[in-house]
Protein backbone atom coordinates (compact mmCIF):
# COMPACT_ATOMS: atom_id res chain seq x y z
CA UNK A 1 0.00 0.00 0.00
CA UNK A 2 1.41 3.37 -0.90
CA UNK A 3 1.54 5.76 2.24
CA UNK A 4 0.09 9.17 1.92
CA UNK A 5 2.70 11.18 3.33
CA UNK A 6 3.18 15.17 2.05
CA UNK A 7 4.81 15.72 -1.42
CA UNK A 8 7.89 17.87 0.02
CA UNK A 9 8.70 14.82 1.93
CA UNK A 10 12.84 15.05 1.96
CA UNK A 11 15.06 12.67 1.09
CA UNK A 12 16.24 12.29 4.63
CA UNK A 13 12.94 11.55 5.52
CA UNK A 14 12.27 8.69 3.33
CA UNK A 15 15.40 7.41 4.65
CA UNK A 16 14.58 7.13 8.08
CA UNK A 17 10.68 4.97 7.03
CA UNK A 18 12.81 2.90 4.77
CA UNK A 19 15.00 2.72 7.83
CA UNK A 20 12.00 1.43 10.22
CA UNK A 21 10.72 -0.67 7.62
CA UNK A 22 13.73 -2.57 7.14
CA UNK A 23 14.36 -2.88 11.18
CA UNK A 24 11.19 -5.37 11.00
CA UNK A 25 12.78 -8.04 9.02
CA UNK A 26 16.85 -7.51 8.42
CA UNK A 27 19.50 -7.58 10.90
CA UNK A 28 20.69 -4.40 13.31
CA UNK A 29 23.87 -4.73 11.67
CA UNK A 30 22.28 -4.25 8.06
CA UNK A 31 19.98 -1.93 9.51
CA UNK A 32 22.98 0.44 10.90
CA UNK A 33 25.33 -0.45 7.97
CA UNK A 34 22.23 1.09 5.65
CA UNK A 35 21.86 3.83 7.68
CA UNK A 36 25.10 4.58 7.43
CA UNK A 37 24.96 4.43 3.52
CA UNK A 38 21.97 6.71 3.28
CA UNK A 39 23.27 9.57 5.45
CA UNK A 40 26.36 9.84 3.26
CA UNK A 41 23.89 9.91 0.13
CA UNK A 42 21.76 12.66 2.35
CA UNK A 43 24.68 15.02 3.16
CA UNK A 44 25.53 14.45 -0.98
CA UNK A 45 22.35 15.40 -2.23
CA UNK A 46 22.00 18.17 0.57
CA UNK A 47 25.56 19.98 -1.35
CA UNK A 48 23.75 19.94 -3.89
CA UNK A 49 20.59 21.17 -3.10
CA UNK A 50 18.80 18.13 -3.93
CA UNK A 51 16.19 17.23 -1.22
CA UNK A 52 12.84 15.85 -3.73
CA UNK A 53 13.64 11.91 -3.36
CA UNK A 54 11.74 11.55 -6.85
CA UNK A 55 15.14 13.41 -8.12
CA UNK A 56 16.94 10.08 -7.49
CA UNK A 57 17.95 9.49 -10.97
CA UNK A 58 20.53 7.10 -12.48
CA UNK A 59 22.80 10.12 -13.06
CA UNK A 60 22.21 11.80 -9.61
CA UNK A 61 23.30 7.88 -8.05
CA UNK A 62 25.82 7.28 -10.04
CA UNK A 63 27.87 11.06 -9.53
CA UNK A 64 27.43 10.06 -5.92
CA UNK A 65 29.26 6.84 -6.16
CA UNK A 66 31.43 8.31 -8.61
CA UNK A 67 32.19 11.00 -5.27
CA UNK A 68 32.81 8.23 -2.76
CA UNK A 69 35.15 6.51 -5.12
CA UNK A 70 37.01 9.53 -5.62
CA UNK A 71 37.46 10.03 -1.69
CA UNK A 72 38.63 6.33 -1.42
CA UNK A 73 36.57 4.65 -0.49
CA UNK A 74 36.84 0.50 -0.96
CA UNK A 75 35.52 -1.61 -3.33
CA UNK A 76 33.96 -3.43 -0.86
CA UNK A 77 32.44 0.06 0.79
CA UNK A 78 31.55 1.07 -2.93
CA UNK A 79 29.39 -2.28 -3.45
CA UNK A 80 27.56 -2.01 -0.46
CA UNK A 81 26.34 1.36 -0.68
CA UNK A 82 25.54 0.48 -3.86
CA UNK A 83 23.34 -2.45 -2.72
CA UNK A 84 21.79 0.19 0.38
CA UNK A 85 20.66 2.65 -2.96
CA UNK A 86 19.18 -0.35 -4.46
CA UNK A 87 17.22 -1.45 -1.52
CA UNK A 88 16.52 2.18 -0.84
CA UNK A 89 14.98 2.83 -4.50
CA UNK A 90 13.01 -0.15 -4.42
CA UNK A 91 11.03 0.92 -1.40
CA UNK A 92 10.70 4.23 -3.01
CA UNK A 93 9.52 2.34 -6.29
CA UNK A 94 6.78 0.56 -3.65
CA UNK A 95 5.67 3.74 -2.22
CA UNK A 96 5.36 5.09 -5.92
CA UNK A 97 7.61 7.95 -5.07
CA UNK A 98 9.77 6.30 -8.42
CA UNK A 99 8.66 5.04 -11.49
CA UNK A 100 11.29 2.13 -11.07
CA UNK A 101 14.68 1.47 -9.69
CA UNK A 102 17.67 4.01 -11.05
CA UNK A 103 20.39 1.55 -9.24
CA UNK A 104 19.57 -1.00 -12.19
CA UNK A 105 21.87 0.66 -14.26
CA UNK A 106 24.65 1.18 -12.12
CA UNK A 107 27.28 -0.91 -12.44
CA UNK A 108 28.82 -3.29 -9.09
CA UNK A 109 32.20 -1.71 -8.39
CA UNK A 110 34.59 -4.91 -9.16
CA UNK A 111 35.58 -6.93 -5.26
CA UNK A 112 39.27 -7.94 -4.42
CA UNK A 113 38.97 -11.95 -5.06
CA UNK A 114 41.06 -12.57 -1.59
CA UNK A 115 39.15 -14.48 0.80
CA UNK A 116 40.34 -15.64 4.13
CA UNK A 117 42.56 -18.55 4.10
CA UNK A 118 40.82 -21.63 5.70
CA UNK A 119 41.97 -23.29 8.72
CA UNK A 120 43.51 -26.74 8.17
CA UNK A 121 40.92 -29.63 8.43
CA UNK A 122 42.81 -31.61 10.89
CA UNK A 123 43.94 -29.00 12.75
CA UNK A 124 40.55 -27.12 13.13
CA UNK A 125 39.48 -31.30 14.09
CA UNK A 126 41.83 -31.02 17.09
CA UNK A 127 40.81 -27.81 17.82
CA UNK A 128 37.04 -28.63 17.98
CA UNK A 129 37.52 -32.11 19.98
CA UNK A 130 39.69 -30.29 22.55
CA UNK A 131 37.88 -30.76 25.99
CA UNK A 132 36.64 -27.65 27.79
CA UNK A 133 36.15 -27.20 31.60
CA UNK A 134 32.50 -28.08 31.15
CA UNK A 135 30.90 -25.35 32.83
CA UNK A 136 27.64 -23.49 31.34
CA UNK A 137 29.63 -20.91 29.55
CA UNK A 138 32.20 -23.89 28.09
CA UNK A 139 29.05 -25.82 26.85
CA UNK A 140 27.84 -22.82 25.09
CA UNK A 141 31.06 -21.94 23.59
CA UNK A 142 31.58 -25.27 22.31
CA UNK A 143 28.12 -24.98 21.01
CA UNK A 144 28.96 -21.85 19.39
CA UNK A 145 31.79 -23.29 17.97
CA UNK A 146 30.02 -26.42 16.35
CA UNK A 147 27.45 -24.89 14.79
CA UNK A 148 29.21 -22.24 13.24
CA UNK A 149 31.68 -24.54 11.32
CA UNK A 150 28.71 -27.48 10.84
CA UNK A 151 26.38 -24.47 9.49
CA UNK A 152 28.51 -22.52 7.51
CA UNK A 153 26.95 -19.06 9.50
CA UNK A 154 27.42 -15.56 9.55
CA UNK A 155 28.21 -13.99 12.55
CA UNK A 156 24.79 -11.75 12.62
CA UNK A 157 22.75 -15.30 11.74
CA UNK A 158 23.95 -17.09 14.97
CA UNK A 159 24.12 -14.21 16.93
CA UNK A 160 20.61 -13.08 16.07
CA UNK A 161 19.16 -17.39 16.38
CA UNK A 162 16.29 -17.77 18.47
CA UNK A 163 15.27 -21.32 20.37
CA UNK A 164 12.44 -21.40 17.92
CA UNK A 165 14.92 -21.43 14.83
CA UNK A 166 16.88 -24.44 16.20
CA UNK A 167 15.85 -27.94 15.05
CA UNK A 168 17.18 -31.49 15.44
CA UNK A 169 18.50 -31.19 12.32
CA UNK A 170 18.55 -27.95 10.64
CA UNK A 171 18.28 -24.25 11.64
CA UNK A 172 16.34 -21.65 10.32
CA UNK A 173 18.21 -18.47 9.61
CA UNK A 174 17.46 -15.04 7.85
CA UNK A 175 20.45 -13.76 5.79
CA UNK A 176 21.31 -10.80 4.18
CA UNK A 177 18.85 -8.97 2.36
CA UNK A 178 16.23 -10.91 4.53
CA UNK A 179 16.46 -14.17 2.93
CA UNK A 180 15.41 -16.77 4.94
CA UNK A 181 16.88 -20.44 4.51
CA UNK A 182 17.38 -23.86 5.99
CA UNK A 183 21.04 -25.08 7.03
CA UNK A 184 21.62 -28.82 8.19
CA UNK A 185 23.29 -29.12 11.69
CA UNK A 186 25.30 -31.62 11.73
CA UNK A 187 25.43 -34.25 14.48
CA UNK A 188 28.32 -32.64 16.42
CA UNK A 189 26.75 -29.69 16.25
CA UNK A 190 23.21 -31.53 17.26
CA UNK A 191 24.83 -32.93 20.17
CA UNK A 192 27.36 -29.95 21.51
CA UNK A 193 23.68 -27.71 21.15
CA UNK A 194 22.17 -30.23 23.14
CA UNK A 195 24.48 -29.80 25.92
CA UNK A 196 23.97 -26.38 25.83
CA UNK A 197 20.03 -26.52 25.89
CA UNK A 198 20.70 -28.58 29.07
CA UNK A 199 22.27 -25.90 31.11
CA UNK A 200 21.17 -22.77 29.55
CA UNK A 201 18.70 -22.65 32.13
CA UNK A 202 21.85 -21.55 34.63
CA UNK A 203 22.51 -18.56 32.56
CA UNK A 204 18.69 -17.51 30.67
CA UNK A 205 15.98 -16.00 32.44
CA UNK A 206 12.39 -18.43 31.46
CA UNK A 207 11.75 -15.19 28.87
CA UNK A 208 14.18 -15.27 26.99
CA UNK A 209 14.53 -16.18 23.53
CA UNK A 210 17.78 -15.71 22.55
CA UNK A 211 19.83 -19.28 21.96
CA UNK A 212 22.95 -17.94 22.78
CA UNK A 213 23.24 -16.14 26.24
CA UNK A 214 26.02 -14.11 27.81
CA UNK A 215 26.95 -14.35 31.86
CA UNK A 216 24.08 -11.71 32.42
CA UNK A 217 21.17 -14.25 30.51
CA UNK A 218 21.11 -11.57 27.65
CA UNK A 219 21.39 -12.23 24.17
CA UNK A 220 25.07 -12.62 23.50
CA UNK A 221 26.26 -9.93 21.23
CA UNK A 222 28.66 -9.77 17.91
CA UNK A 223 31.50 -8.39 19.74
CA UNK A 224 31.32 -10.79 22.76
CA UNK A 225 30.74 -13.46 20.39
CA UNK A 226 34.39 -12.66 18.25
CA UNK A 227 36.40 -12.04 21.68
CA UNK A 228 35.42 -15.62 22.49
CA UNK A 229 36.64 -17.43 19.46
CA UNK A 230 39.78 -15.61 19.48
CA UNK A 231 40.23 -16.34 23.48
CA UNK A 232 39.48 -19.29 22.37
CA UNK A 233 42.43 -20.13 19.78
CA UNK A 234 44.59 -19.02 21.97
CA UNK A 235 43.70 -21.34 24.84
CA UNK A 236 43.40 -24.37 22.78
CA UNK A 237 46.65 -23.94 20.93
CA UNK A 238 45.06 -22.95 17.23
CA UNK A 239 48.38 -21.47 16.12
CA UNK A 240 46.37 -18.53 13.75
CA UNK A 241 43.83 -15.95 14.84
CA UNK A 242 40.37 -17.87 14.08
CA UNK A 243 37.10 -15.55 14.02
CA UNK A 244 33.57 -16.24 12.49
CA UNK A 245 34.00 -15.82 9.02
CA UNK A 246 36.84 -17.89 8.89
CA UNK A 247 34.47 -20.47 10.62
CA UNK A 248 32.14 -19.70 7.43
CA UNK A 249 34.83 -20.27 5.05
CA UNK A 250 36.24 -23.06 6.40
CA UNK A 251 33.15 -24.73 6.01
CA UNK A 252 32.74 -23.63 2.49
CA UNK A 253 36.20 -24.60 1.61
CA UNK A 254 36.36 -28.27 3.12
CA UNK A 255 32.69 -29.18 2.37
CA UNK A 256 33.86 -28.11 -1.34
CA UNK A 257 37.25 -30.24 -1.24
CA UNK A 258 35.08 -33.50 -0.50
CA UNK A 259 31.50 -32.78 -2.18
CA UNK A 260 32.79 -30.93 -5.39
CA UNK A 261 29.10 -29.83 -5.30
CA UNK A 262 29.07 -26.18 -5.54
CA UNK A 263 25.77 -25.10 -6.26
CA UNK A 264 25.05 -26.97 -2.87
CA UNK A 265 27.72 -25.20 -0.98
CA UNK A 266 26.53 -21.95 -2.71
CA UNK A 267 22.76 -22.76 -1.51
CA UNK A 268 24.16 -23.57 2.70
CA UNK A 269 26.12 -20.23 2.09
CA UNK A 270 23.38 -18.18 1.65
CA UNK A 271 24.65 -16.71 -1.41
CA UNK A 272 26.04 -17.79 -5.68
CA UNK A 273 29.72 -17.99 -4.79
CA UNK A 274 32.58 -17.56 -2.30
CA UNK A 275 33.29 -14.15 -3.25
CA UNK A 276 29.58 -13.26 -1.42
CA UNK A 277 27.43 -11.99 -4.85
CA UNK A 278 24.30 -12.44 -4.33
CA UNK A 279 22.62 -14.42 -7.07
CA UNK A 280 20.48 -17.57 -5.03
CA UNK A 281 20.17 -20.88 -6.59
CA UNK A 282 17.29 -23.24 -5.86
CA UNK A 283 17.80 -26.93 -4.83
CA UNK A 284 15.42 -28.31 -2.64
CA UNK A 285 16.09 -28.94 0.83
CA UNK A 286 16.57 -33.69 0.44
CA UNK A 287 19.53 -32.46 -1.96
CA UNK A 288 21.03 -30.12 0.15
CA UNK A 289 20.91 -32.49 2.87
CA UNK A 290 22.43 -35.34 0.98
CA UNK A 291 25.28 -33.48 0.04
CA UNK A 292 25.38 -31.98 3.41
CA UNK A 293 25.58 -35.42 5.31
CA UNK A 294 28.02 -37.24 2.61
CA UNK A 295 30.41 -34.65 2.33
CA UNK A 296 31.08 -32.68 6.04
CA UNK A 297 34.14 -33.64 8.14
CA UNK A 298 31.84 -33.98 11.26
CA UNK A 299 28.46 -34.65 10.30
CA UNK A 300 29.15 -38.42 10.75
CA UNK A 301 31.93 -38.59 13.47
CA UNK A 302 31.68 -40.15 16.49
CA UNK A 303 32.64 -37.89 19.54
CA UNK A 304 35.94 -38.69 20.93
CA UNK A 305 36.03 -39.59 24.93
CA UNK A 306 36.33 -35.99 25.71
CA UNK A 307 33.58 -34.65 24.43
CA UNK A 308 31.33 -37.51 25.94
Amino acid sequence: MVETLPAEITIAKRAETFLAALAAHASPATVEAYRHDLAALCRFTERRAVTDPAALDTALLRAFLGAERSRGLAPRSLARRRAALSRFADYLVKQGVLADNPVGLLRTPKQPSHLPRPVDVDALARFLDTPHDGSPLGVRDQAILELFYSSGLRLAELAALDLGDLQHSRVRVIGKGGKPRQVPVGCRAQQALAEWLGCRSALAPLDERALFVGQRGQRLGHRAIQKRLAQLSLARGLPEHLHPHRLRHSFASHLLESSQDLRAVQELLGHANLSTTQIYTRLDWQHLATSYDAAHPRAKRSPGPGNK
